[in-house]
């Protein structure tokens, strides 16, 4: 049985994780208190089927009954069974925006006399040490819907256990870095086709654009170094048991030099057999 327990910040998108998890066959509960999870976890693997893959949702909505997840965490270990952690985040402004956005309200903000920013830094507190020990961590703060459904269509449609999931995202430094990269890639050493006019309004993914950064000496330097390391590196982290890793390729503005390199690894993963994602977070920025 593949068991997948969720959990993360209020608003960071557990219920849509939810969704795209039952869309690809898991059996889904929500807000189940952590002391119950190892029953559930006995009833679903004795089940004789519909059972093989179950996600639970755990979080702070469960009042002083979430206390008690690092015990149950310990419990299941000790059991010997398996499970993995999902754990949805984002920014703290992400998050307060949409909570003012949708005006749902935070378990934690009347203990807070209704104050969003220290709800949100009092659960961060909180959940700090199962970030830590979690096995995927998805920031959503720059996803859309259907972006995140990928991404857990990707992690998930597989054993999850059998191979790294390698994600590549590209991005603009003046965004701001993606919080949950892994390995991160500077880019603007390289020549910007920015400064070309007739490609100035054109991404990487256009043909002329990669063509443009493709051409130099330096580019060509980086790539053959860079794929190198790349393909040394992943066997290194399946052997550590990584179940995902995040490359970042980052720019000025994200939308040409990031974008056509993050393709470019994204392209060599897919033919060299590796299971990859592509994210262009500001590509439309």
């Amino acid at each position: 049985m593949e068991f997948i327990i969720v959990t993360g910040l209020s608003g960071a998108g557990k219920s849509r994780a939810v969704n795209a998890l039952e869309d690809i066959g898991f059996y889904c509960v929500d807000n189940i208190p952590p002391k119950l999870i190892p029953t559930f976890y006995d009833l679903c693997s004795q089940a004789k089927e519909g059972f093989q893959r179950v996600a639970a949702v755990t979080d702070i909505r469960g009042g002083t009954l979430f206390d008690s997840l690092s015990e149950t965490l310990a419990l299941l270990r000790e059991e010997g069974k398996k499970y993995k952690i999902l754990f949805l985040d984002a920014g703290d402004s992400v998050l307060i925006n949409r909570f003012k956005e949708t005006r749902r309200k935070h378990p934690l903000a009347e203990e807070y006399l209704g104050s969003l920013e220290q709800a949100v830094q009092m659960e961060r507190q909180i959940l700090k040490t199962v970030r830590e020990c979690s096995d995927y961590i998805i920031d959503t703060s720059f996803l859309s819907p259907a972006q995140l459904k990928e991404r857990i269509s990707s992690l998930f449609l597989g054993d999850a256990s059998a191979a790294l999931m390698v994600h590549c995202v590209s991005f603009g430094f003046k965004y701001g870095l993606p919080p949950e990269a892994d390995l991160v890639f500077d880019v603007r050493c390289l020549p910007n086709p920015f400064y070309v006019e007739e490609l100035k309004h054109q991404t990487g993914l256009d043909e002329p654009v990669r063509e443009y950064v493709m051409q130099w000496d330096q580019t060509k330097g980086f790539v053959s170094r860079f794929l190198d390391m790349i393909d040394y590196m992943l066997p290194l982290y399946c052997d550590e048991g990584k179940s995902q890793l995040v490359i970042a390729i980052g720019c000025t503005g994200g939308r040409h030099r990031s974008v056509a390199l993050a393709q470019l690894l994204y392209n060599h993963l897919l033919e060299n057999g590796k299971r990859a994602s592509v994210n262009h977070r500001d590509i439309h920025k």
